[in-house]
């Protein structure tokens, strides 16, 4: 490709990028995420999926039958504290306009949003994984991708599940470009933890318990091609709830309805 060619593409893909940033109106988080929270039940390695509410975020949506649209990694106190005083960022994520860069936890104050924890780091492994992230500020996204999420706008027929998974790995080959949850993925598997890898099952020789015995033999599958809910569904990551790490009682909850009959004012709801 010509450099002229290269630049209108890139000025299109950043046009289409401002479009695709745009939030759609009504969304209305079930449970937002309280900065203060995440940051005392994160720890560095942890992956923050998150419900987007962007046009974008409908596309993956669709794509991947999932209500996670994005991903970032949580690199604890890896990056520097702002000389102002502002909050620390510590979230490394890839998005549209910007590439790979490091926001602070309040960003997702008011989306839906879960952790996925890598069961069993070692601490070197966990380093890596950070290290991986951080030294990739900077890298551009995608815009092959951008263009080709634009085309799920278009009144195009459905697409089969079947073929959602591959039509998600939008993926150019420019190691320059990157999508959020494919940086992730390749961080992992740069330490070889499995996510969702392919199993193929072997027979073996006869035994007394079964007539075949089968092995399971692991297959790291290409980054290009894990999506956000791939470390929800993953049997490999743990799923953690800030509510239920320090001791939640439901005898200590407050109902609507005991707020009412002691005479305030009660919504019917927790």
């Amino acid at each position: 490709m010509s450099q002229q060619a290269a630049t209108l593409l890139d000025r299109f893909g950043e046009w289409t990028a401002g479009w695709l940033e745009q939030e759609s109106s009504g969304y209305e988080p079930y449970t937002p995420s309280d900065p203060d929270t995440l940051r005392r039940v994160l720890e560095p390695g942890d992956i923050l999926l998150v419900e987007g509410n962007q046009r974008i975020s409908a596309a993956i949506k669709y794509l991947t039958q999932s209500t996670w649209s994005h991903a970032a990694l949580y690199v604890g106190d890896a990056l520097p504290a702002p000389a102002d005083g502002s909050e620390r960022a510590r979230l490394v994520e890839v998005n549209l306009g910007d590439g790979c860069i490091a926001v602070p936890l309040s960003k997702y104050r008011t989306y839906n949003t879960r952790i996925c924890r890598a069961r069993g780091l070692t601490p070197e492994d966990r380093d890596t994984v950070v290290a991986f992230m951080t030294a990739r500020l900077g890298t551009r996204y995608d815009l092959k991708n951008i263009i080709d999420m634009a085309r799920y706008f278009l009144p195009t027929p459905p697409v089969p599940v079947r073929w959602r998974r591959r039509m998600i790995a939008f993926g150019s080959g420019d190691p320059t470009r990157a999508i959020c949850s494919t940086m992730i993925a390749e961080a992992y598997g740069l330490i070889r933890y499995p996510i969702l890898p392919e199993v193929t099952r072997a027979p073996g020789r006869a035994s007394a318990q079964s007539t075949y015995s089968r092995q399971e033999i692991l297959h790291i599958r290409h980054h290009s091609l894990y999506t956000p809910r791939d470390f929800d569904l993953s049997p490999y990551f743990e799923i953690v709830k800030p509510t239920l790490e320090y001791g939640f009682d439901y005898k200590g909850v407050t109902w609507g309805d005991q707020v009412a009959a002691d005479g305030a004012p009660g919504s019917g709801r927790a």
